[in-house]
């Protein structure tokens, strides 16, 4: 093959998209596997088959139908995992609403921004989540509920939402109870929840999710029930998931990659969604591995490290375990490593993706060399077409480094309400581009380097952040590491590493200095090195760097004052 082989690969498959709402895949797994489980959720102590679990749903679906909940009314969720927050996403599905999945971590500001960029009608809420009183942040944005009839809402910060629905026995003025609304419903609601099944289309937007960039306000990725379901499908063939599969979620569901890699991959193949708590812990989480005797558990890499980490790792027996998907963020080599060897998880893939192209768009696959499932993020999923351009938008040669863009059925439809930055992101042509850079290898595999915006530029030259990393993740003292540039007026950045050390060990900086000394580019050593316990991280678990140069422009700056 010649050298300019260009970046550009399609994949295929033997299973075809399917082209049916969320609605008519539960009414055709119900039929298939009415008595197997479903969900599980530990910390709530739920336990139910796909005949339980759709009999909840459609008790919740006909409540808000019957509260006047329409086709194309975005309905919010807002809390923490529950079985509850999955009944919401399916009931909405159900009836043709738009589930807005709102973060956890949300203070008032956010909240108020989400909620009237997409004009949510309806907000689901859980009463608290950690230090996060939800219903005193509700009541702040909206007075007006200690006065309202619930329901009806009528609040001059949130002109546009009229129905709050709280999680929990507690009474709250203005707020209806989620168990009250899931008994609302009657014959003609029912009647009426049969009749849209048919109406209903796979094009149809179902959920919005919230990007969370790094500068201004969080854009609302629109995602339709076609986008949805065949990422979830794609994923669970992938893993060669089946009925008899137990599948750990810890990742939250307000995220892609729980929600629809997760929940939807367990509903297009009837097998049962294991959610160990209310948030990611490693213990809780370990325990519900061995306990539930789950075959498959996702994550991002962080979670695999602490699990790895924990003190009583040895002690759970993972002997159930065979897959999963560990992405959300560029896996250490090490990692996964010791991810297939100490935890069993033989056909383990790396997923990457984006939400704007409904998580994953390339994925290993179990018959992978091991080189390619720990060096490589995979190739282009299924019915996906990927290639690697330059800065003037022309594909580069394979093994090029440059922008890694995608284009298929799971690129969203578009940011809501949001013309400008679609067009940004999604060009004529319809390929998403990802601000992402990679290359990829002349069989379609492509390695991640880093975001556009995070590689480093000193002196002129041009420095991944990732190489860096995956050196030092080398040294056997170091658990984890994060690199990132610091503005230099010299030399314009400068190579920063924060390092967290496996416990009861030690390092110096000039120890990782000399251990980087002739074995890697002089201008790649870090220049700044900083040990530390924990990184600034999102709700879904990214290490956020842009806080790290936050941060650590601070304590250079007060270091140059002294």
């Amino acid at each position: 093959m010649s050298s300019q082989t260009p970046s550009f690969f399609c994949g295929t498959s033997d299973i075809p998209v399917i082209y049916k709402t969320i609605g008519n895949v539960i009414d055709e797994t119900i039929e298939r596997f009415p008595d197997n489980p479903a969900l599980v959720v530990s910390h709530q102590n739920v336990r139910w088959t796909y005949r339980e679990y759709l009999e909840r749903v459609d008790q919740l679906a006909t409540g808000l139908i019957a509260l006047g909940v329409k086709v194309g009314d975005r309905v919010g969720m807002w809390g923490p995992n529950s079985a509850e927050w999955a009944l919401v996403q399916l009931a909405t599905a159900r009836i043709g609403a738009i589930l807005v999945c709102i973060n956890p971590a949300y203070r008032v500001n956010e909240l108020e921004y989400a909620l009237n960029k997409v004009g949510c009608r309806v907000v689901v809420t859980a009463e608290f989540f950690k230090t996060s009183q939800y219903l005193d942040m509700l009541q702040t944005l909206a007075p007006e509920l200690d006065h309202c009839v619930p329901g009806r809402l009528r609040a001059e910060k949130l002109p546009l939402l009229e129905i709050i629905i709280r999680l929990g026995s507690g009474k709250t003025p203005g707020m209806l109870n989620f168990s009250e609304v899931c008994r609302l419903g009657n014959r003609p609601e029912y009647d009426q929840l049969d009749a849209l099944q048919s109406t209903l289309s796979p094009d149809d937007p179902v959920s919005i999710l919230f990007t969370s960039g790094t500068t201004g306000h969080p854009k609302g990725a629109t995602l339709t029930h076609y986008n949805a379901l065949n990422n979830g499908l794609i994923h669970a063939s992938a893993m060669g998931l089946c009925s008899d599969d137990r599948v750990c979620i810890p990742v939250p569901l307000y995220h892609c990659m729980g929600m629809i890699l997760g929940n939807l991959g367990c509903l297009t193949t009837g097998s049962a969604a294991v959610y160990p708590n209310d948030a990611f812990d490693p213990g809780i989480t370990l325990k519900t591995l061995q306990e539930e005797q789950c075959t498959a558990v996702h994550g991002v890499p962080t979670m695999f490290v602490t699990m790895l980490d924990h003190p009583a790792f040895s002690e759970y027996d993972l002997s159930k375990l065979r897959t999963g998907v560990m992405a959300g963020a560029p896996c250490p080599i090490e990692i996964m490593r010791h991810v297939i060897d100490d935890m069993n998880m033989k056909d383990v893939l790396i997923g990457y993706g984006l939400t704007e192209s409904t998580c994953s768009n390339h994925i290993t696959h179990m018959q992978d060399p091991l080189e390619k499932r720990v060096e490589t993020v995979g190739r282009a999923m299924p019915w996906t077409q990927a290639k690697i351009i330059d800065e003037e938008g022309q594909v580069v040669p394979c093994g090029v480094p440059g922008e890694i863009c995608v284009r298929g059925y799971g690129v969203m439809q578009s940011y809501w309400d949001d013309p400008t930055k679609t067009a940004e992101t999604v060009d004529a042509a319809g390929w998403l581009h990802s601000g992402d850079t990679g290359s990829m290898d002349r069989d379609g595999y492509v390695r991640i380097v880093g975001r556009l915006k995070d590689m480093i530029i000193r002196g002129g030259e041009n420095i991944y952040p990732r190489e860096i990393e995956e050196f030092l993740y080398t040294h056997p003292k170091i658990s984890e590491v994060q690199v990132f540039g610091v503005a230099n007026k010299k030399l314009g950045e400068e190579v920063c590493a924060w390092i967290q050390l496996h416990d009861g060990e030690a390092l110096t900086e000039q120890d990782v200095i000399d251990f980087c000394r002739d074995k890697i580019t002089y201008f790649k050593i870090p220049k700044y090195i900083r040990f530390v316990t924990e990184y600034p991280m999102t709700v879904t678990g990214k290490i956020q760097k842009n806080k790290m140069r936050e941060l650590m422009a601070n304590e250079l700056c007060t270091e140059d004052l002294g």
